[in-house]
């Protein structure tokens, strides 16, 4: 109740944001409903069926990293005095936001239900003239045990990774005058990325017939080649806050003004938290480049089915604004160091080149990346 109550009166902005892991969580409980429909009307491949609960694993993470994100940013949920006199330490306000989550998230679960009984036509008949029944399995009994099971998942999932995520800790004290803990992903990231980039090459270079079933009508490809591109995309997950704390010393290095020195610093500062969303969505990307070369190639499927383009969307969407939410809470940390330059005279102009400096960096960097890796990882395929 008290979580209701603080959702309620919370701003816009951060109504706006749960509002969006809503939206998210429909999406994502309408691939799971679909995957059951599925499999329901087609008891004899019950392989495919797997194959494709698999598949929306995809996006169900991204929709869990973003709740996880806008939990962090949320305003209600950070410790402030007093609040301990009343029983709200910060093991309680953990509780609170991950209570909020989950609410968001069944709010989004239960939409999905309502849309996909619209379009079975359990609710008022069929909806389009029936166009959806053959992809919904209309004429079948949905096992309401299993679609309420399928649906708690993901609540059940983002709260507990909200509250890990949000859990008081406490951190020992570092030595006076030492340097803060650098990001030491970089090795490992590059190992996955390449592990990842080779198991792709050998998968379509081998002319594997056996695929990956997904959702609508993208079957065409062989599942080590989907298995080597989760690898490359953990791989740049990892190795991104350590690029992001690289591109601040660069910023830094041969004799550096006030601004290339704020706008360095404020990145290794930064770069455990905006790092690896960084470095997720720059999978991202270079997945949806390489698949968009493969298509363009005609060497790929087709076409693309609406649940696949769905799912695809979720992901996208969800990783670009769990990167968003992650720079608004960096630039939230700060608001005490920004506030205290400007009172001693430091002009507004000097932030925003710093700003400006940091964004030109991280995209130096970050785009050439991408691309490489969706070159590497399209060759294979389209050679």
């Amino acid at each position: 109740m008290l979580a209701l109550r603080l959702a309620r009166g919370a701003h816009p902005l951060v109504q706006t944001r749960r509002l969006l892991v809503a939206v998210a969580a429909a999406g994502v409980g309408f691939l799971l409903l679909c995957t059951l429909g599925y499999a329901v009307g087609h008891p004899e491949r019950s392989s495919a069926s797997v194959l494709r609960l698999l598949w929306c694993v995809l996006p169900l993470a991204a929709t869990v990293q973003f709740a996880v994100a806008v939990a962090r940013t949320d305003p209600s949920t950070r410790p402030r005095p007093g609040l301990s006199a009343i029983g709200l330490g910060p093991a309680r306000l953990t509780a609170i936001a991950a209570a909020s989550t989950a609410v968001a998230c069944t709010l989004g679960s239960m939409v999905a239900l309502l849309f996909y009984l619209h379009l079975r036509g359990d609710i008022t008949g069929l909806p389009f003239d029936g166009a959806a029944a053959d992809l919904l399995a209309a004429d079948q009994p949905i096992p309401l045990a299993a679609a309420l099971t399928l649906l708690a998942v993901l609540p059940v999932v983002a709260a507990t990774a909200a509250g890990l995520a949000l859990r008081p800790r406490t951190a020992p004290a570092a030595p006076e005058g030492a340097e803060k803990p650098v990001p030491s992903g970089l090795p490992w990231g590059i190992s996955l990325v390449a592990v990842g980039l080779a198991i792709e090459t050998y998968a379509g270079r081998s002319g594997a017939a056996e695929g990956l079933p997904l959702p609508g009508r993208f079957d065409g490809n062989p599942a080590g080649v989907l298995a080597g591109w989760a690898l490359t995309a953990v791989g740049l997950a990892m190795a991104g806050p350590a690029l992001v704390h690289g591109c601040g010393r660069l910023l830094q290095s041969v004799r550096p003004g006030a601004t290339r020195l704020l706008a360095g610093r404020v990145l290794m500062d930064e770069s455990r938290r905006i790092g690896r969303p960084l470095g997720v969505v720059s999978a991202v990307v270079s997945g949806a480049l390489a698949a968009a070369a493969l298509y363009e190639s005609g060497t790929g499927p087709g076409a693309f089915g609406p649940l696949t383009g769905l799912g695809a969307a979720l992901v996208l969407a969800c990783t670009t604004a769990t990167l968003l939410t992650a720079a608004l809470e960096s630039k939230q940390c700060r608001a005490h160091t920004t506030e205290a330059l400007l009172r001693i005279g430091a002009p507004p102009t000097v932030l925003r080149s710093a700003a400006l400096m940091r964004a030109g960096v991280l995209l130096a960097v970050f785009l050439p990346l991408t691309w490489a890796v969706a070159e590497l990882a399209a060759l294979p395929l389209t050679g």
